[in-house]
C-alpha cells in the first residue's frame, strides 16, 4: 500500500524539486519510505507503506534490463504463485514484491498486463523503449488513481488531487458540477473531483500515454456482468459461497505486518471476522465503533461475534467531534467527502493503526447481493408502473404519514429513470433553491446533480429488477461513496484496507448469481445469511441492516452547534458565493427549532471547511483557529 505521483512531458525533462512536492503531498499513505524514478520524460515517485516484502520491496521496480519501471499502490494477491511461473518462462525478479510481478507480465503482454493482477492496485508504468506510460486502477476501484493534461504534451498524476495540484501547471478552478452533486448525493460523482482539471481514472480503468503523438487515451478494461444465470438451489449456492468466501480472506491475510479487522455486527464485516477467525493462527484484532446514542449503536453485536469468534476486541466510543478534530478530518481526506459515517471511520482507523497495519472490512456486501432497505423500497414502486405517468403524478399523498412513507409516495410521481437516484438525494429541489448562492444558481436549470445514478441505472438497462439496482450501485455509490471513504480515512493514518467481499472470483460468481437466491420481498443476501449461519451467533444472521448511521442532528443542535453558527454564517458564506447566507441562517435555525435538517446542514458545513482547507490561502495545518476567525 502506497501512494504514487508522477509527471510526463515531452518537453522539459523531469523535475526533482516537483516530483518532491507530489510525494510530499501523500506521506501519510506512505510513512516507511519513498522512491524516485526521472529519466527522459518521465518522472515516477512513490510513498511506501510496507507490507509485503518490508526489508526489500521499495519501489521503482524495474524489468531486467531497466527499461520498464513501475510504481503501484494496493496489494497483488496472487502474485507468488505468478512470480513462480514467470521465473519459469526466464524472468529474474530482485525482489518479493508482488508489485514487481507487474513489470515482468507487462513484458509478456503489453498494456493487457491488467488482465493477469488480482487484487487492489493503482499503478503506474513506463516503458523507455516505447516512449510509453501507463496508467491502470483495479477492477471496483478499491484504490484511487486521478490524473490531468494541463497543457499539450504533459500529463500529471497521483493517488490523491493534492498530489496532481503540486503541479502549478494544473489549474485550480472548481467543477461547479461536482459539488452541485456533492451537495446532493454526500458524496463527489465517481467520474468527477471538486477540481476542473483533475479526473478519476475510472474503475477497471486504464490510460495510455506515448511520445509519438503525447494524447493520453483512456478506455474501461473490466466492467461487472450479470450473467450468464446458473440454475443453482439456495444450499448448493451457500456452500459455493462459503468456499468463495475463505479463499477471499485468506488470501487478504498474507502480510509480514500484523493484521486485523473491522467488525461492526452486522452480517458482512461479521462473516469476514469467521472467516479470519477460522484460518487459523492467532487471534484476530478486531475494532468496532460505540454510539451513546439509542438506535446507532451496534457495539453489543459485535462484541457477541468477538466473542463467539474468540478474537482480541478494541471498542472506541464515538462523540461529537469537536472543531479542531473535524477540520483535521476535512483536511486529510482532502475532499468534500460529506456522508457522516466519515467521522467514526477516521476515528476507528485511527485506533486500529495503532496496533495493526492491515485492516479486513466488510465492504461490498450489500453492492453484490442487495442488501440496502433501498433496493425493497424501490420494488414498492414498482406496481405504480401500470398507472399513466399524469395519474401517477396527481396520487394523493395522505397527510400524517411517517416522513419515509411520504418520500415513497413521493416516488411515484416520478419517471422509472429517475426514482432510484432519488433515494440517494439529500438536496432536495427546494434545497437548491433556497441555499444556492451566486455561484452555484446557474445550475438550478442547467445542472443534473443526480447524473452519475441516473446514467448508471440507464446503463443497466435490460437487466433484471435486482441486477440493475447492484449495477447502478457498483457503478456509481460503491465507487463514489463507500470505497474513497475507506481509502481516504484509512491512509489518513497509514493504515490499510482490504475489502474480501469485492474479490474479483466472487464478484463475477455473484453476478451469475439468480436474483432470487439474493433478495426475496424485504429481506436480502439471503445466500450469504445462509451461507455463514453455521459461522456466527445465531441472531447475527437475521438482523435487520442497521448500517453506520451517525446522529448528526443530535450533534448539531447539541455540542456542534456552536460549530456549526460560527462556520455557516461567517462572512465567508457570502465571499465564497456558493451557499446562499439568508438561506443558510433559515436552514439552520429550523434545525435549532427542532425540525431535521441535519443532511442538508452537515454537507453545507463540510463543504465549506473543505474549501477552507483547500481554498484559503491562510488554511494552513498548523493554525486550526482558522477554523472559526
Amino acid at each position: 500500500m502506497c501512494g504514487i505521483a508522477g509527471r510526463v512531458a515531452l518537453e522539459g525533462g523531469p523535475d526533482r524539486a516537483l516530483l518532491a512536492r507530489q510525494l510530499d503531498a501523500l506521506v501519510h499513505r506512505g510513512p516507511d519510505g519513498s522512491g524516485m524514478h526521472l529519466d527522459g520524460e518521465i518522472a515516477l515517485g512513490m510513498r511506501r507503506l510496507a507490507v509485503i516484502d518490508v526489508e526489500h520491496g521499495q519501489q521503482p521496480l524495474y524489468s531486467e534490463d531497466g527499461t520498464v519501471v513501475v510504481v503501484g499502490n494496493g496489494e497483488l494477491y496472487e502474485h507468488r504463485a505468478q512470480q513462480a511461473q514467470l521465473e519459469a518462462r526466464g524472468h529474474v525478479f530482485a525482489t518479493g514484491s508482488d508489485i514487481e510481478i507487474v513489470v515482468h507480465l507487462y513484458e509478456e503482454h503489453g498494456i493487457d498486463v491488467v488482465h493477469h493482477l488480482h487484487g487492489m492496485f493503482a499503478i503506474a508504468l513506463w516503458d523507455a523503449a516505447r516512449g510509453r506510460l501507463l496508467l491502470a486502477r483495479d477492477r471496483m476501484g478499491k484504490k484511487p488513481l486521478l490524473w490531468a493534461g494541463p497543457r499539450p504534451g504533459v500529463l500529471v498524476f497521483g493517488s490523491e488531487a493534492r498530489a496532481v495540484l503540486a503541479d502549478p501547471d494544473v489549474p485550480r478552478t472548481l467543477d461547479l458540477e461536482a459539488l452541485d452533486a456533492t451537495l446532493a448525493t454526500q458524496y463527489v460523482p465517481p467520474d468527477r473531483t471538486p477540481w476542473a482539471a483533475v479526473r478519476p481514472l475510472p474503475p477497471g480503468g486504464r490510460l495510455v500515454w506515448e511520445t509519438a503523438d503525447a494524447v493520453p487515451r483512456t478506455d474501461v478494461w473490466w466492467s461487472p456482468t450479470f450473467g450468464p444465470k446458473r440454475r443453482l438451489r439456495m444450499a448448493d449456492a451457500a456452500a459455493e459461497l462459503r468456499v468463495l468466501l475463505q479463499d477471499a480472506v485468506t488470501r487478504r491475510l498474507e502480510a509480514e505486518v500484523p493484521v486485523g479487522a473491522f467488525l461492526s455486527g452486522g452480517l458482512d464485516s461479521s462473516a469476514v471476522v469467521a472467516a479470519m477467525a477460522r484460518a487459523g493462527g492467532d487471534p484476530v484484532r478486531t475494532f468496532s465503533a460505540r454510539f451513546s446514542e439509542a438506535g446507532y449503536d451496534e457495539g453489543p453485536h459485535a462484541r457477541a461475534v468477538a466473542d463467539h469468534c474468540g478474537t482480541l476486541h478494541t471498542e472506541l466510543h464515538i462523540g461529537p467531534i469537536d472543531a479542531d478534530g473535524l477540520l483535521d478530518l476535512v483536511r486529510r481526506v482532502g475532499t468534500p467527502l460529506a456522508d457522516p459515517a466519515v467521522v467514526p471511520a477516521f476515528q476507528l482507523a485511527a485506533l486500529a493503526a495503532e496496533h495493526v497495519t492491515v485492516v479486513l472490512t466488510g465492504d461490498g456486501g450489500d453492492e453484490l447481493l442487495a442488501g440496502y432497505r433501498r433496493h425493497h423500497q424501490l420494488a414498492w414502486t414498482r406496481p405504480a408502473q401500470a398507472l399513466p405517468a399524469g395519474l401517477r403524478r396527481r396520487l394523493p399523498v395522505p397527510p400524517g404519514l411517517p416522513p419515509r412513507v411520504r418520500r415513497l409516495a413521493g416516488l411515484l410521481a416520478l419517471d422509472p429513470d429517475h426514482r432510484y437516484a432519488d433515494l440517494f438525494r439529500h438536496f432536495r429541489e427546494a434545497d437548491r433553491q433556497l441555499l444556492y448562492g451566486e455561484r452555484l444558481r446557474p445550475l438550478l436549470t442547467a445542472g443534473r446533480p443526480l447524473r452519475a445514478v441516473e446514467d448508471a441505472w440507464a446503463a443497466g438497462a435490460g437487466l433484471a429488477w435486482t441486477d440493475r439496482l447492484l449495477a447502478c450501485d457498483q457503478a456509481a455509490y460503491l465507487p463514489g461513496d463507500l470505497l474513497p471513504k475507506a481509502d481516504l480515512t484509512s491512509m489518513a493514518h497509514g493504515l490499510e484496507l482490504r475489502s474480501p467481499l469485492l474479490d474479483q472470483e466472487l464478484v463475477d460468481w455473484a453476478g451469475r448469481l439468480p436474483p432470487r437466491l439474493k433478495r426475496r420481498g424485504a429481506a436480502g443476501k439471503l445466500v450469504l445469511k445462509a451461507a455463514v449461519a453455521p459461522w456466527l451467533p445465531p441472531e447475527i444472521p437475521g438482523r435487520p441492516k442497521q448500517g453506520f448511521a451517525v446522529p448528526v442532528g443530535a450533534w448539531l443542535r447539541g455540542p456542534l452547534s456552536e460549530l456549526a453558527h460560527d462556520v455557516l454564517l461567517d462572512r465567508r458564506i457570502a465571499d465564497r458565493g456558493l451557499l446562499d447566507p439568508a438561506g443558510t441562517a433559515a436552514t439552520l435555525a429550523a434545525h435549532l427549532r427542532g425540525e431535521d435538517r441535519s443532511a442538508v446542514l452537515w454537507s453545507m458545513l463540510v463543504l465549506e471547511l473543505w474549501c477552507r482547507t483547500a481554498l484559503d490561502e491562510d488554511a494552513v495545518p498548523d493554525r486550526p483557529e482558522l477554523l472559526c476567525r
